[in-house]
């Protein structure tokens, strides 16, 4: 591997990680010496690359650095074209709009050689649109809902036809090859609860906030999801 290109992914692996990352598990992805890992941070501090930390105890990037965003490999091209195929075929229809948005704008501005990556991908999500039941509440506004930390009154029919009416936290939207969830706290239940969005008859969007942090209540549902495996 080039000395530039190396330089490149050491970026790469500080920009994906929130923890600081050992010189260690840098030289061991890279395939390469802890001391050239040292060197490399080094020049990389040299060139005003804003890297914390130290040998032994790793190192972060401070927020607000970015590389140019179409410094893409092949591999990212194509996963980045994979996943919006999938958005497409199993996304609610903003998202799915924007999965197309997203493709398009990347190929406007990836180099031209680079262009047959998106537009003739080797690796294809097979569209699942079809099989999935049209959604009886929006989700584009749910996702603003979750994003702002507020409630919502649903009235929900389950599999076996009971109708049931909750206040519920909202924290996401989850998206599996046969429907769509929303997930969130129920006040009914105290606990966490899936809802799929073909069942839900009625939905009132509450201007009254949950006392806790989205972020928090998803890690919460995640330890919860973990446990349960």
């Amino acid at each position: 591997m080039r000395r530039a290109d190396r330089l490149f992914q050491i970026i790469q692996i500080l920009r994906r990680s929130s923890r600081p990352v050992t010189a260690d598990a840098i030289a061991g992805e890279l395939e390469t010496s802890k001391r050239s890992v040292y060197r490399d941070i080094a020049a990389l501090v040299g060139q005003r690359v804003p890297i914390r930390g130290e040998a032994g105890v790793g190192y972060v990037l401070e927020r607000g650095f970015d590389l140019p965003p179409l410094m893409l490999t092949a591999d990212e091209l194509e996963a980045a074209v994979l996943g919006a195929q999938w958005v497409q075929g199993h996304g609610d229809a903003g998202l799915a709009r924007a999965a197309q948005d997203l493709i398009a704008k990347i190929a406007a501005a990836v180099p031209a050689h680079l262009r047959p990556l998106l537009l003739d991908a080797s690796s294809r999500a097979v569209s699942g649109w079809s099989t999935i039941p049209p959604d009886r509440l929006d989700a584009g506004i749910a996702r603003a809902w979750i994003r702002s930390g507020r409630k919502m009154a649903i009235a929900y029919q389950d599999a076996d036809d009971h109708l049931t009416e909750r206040v519920i936290w909202p924290i996401a939207i989850g998206y599996l090859n046969s429907a769509r969830l929303l997930i969130g706290w129920c006040e009914l239940r105290q606990d966490f609860r899936h809802f799929r969005l073909d069942r839900v008859t009625d939905a009132q969007f509450l201007d009254e906030r949950f006392p806790e942090r989205p972020a928090i209540l998803r890690a919460k549902w995640l330890k919860t999801l973990e446990q349960a495996c």
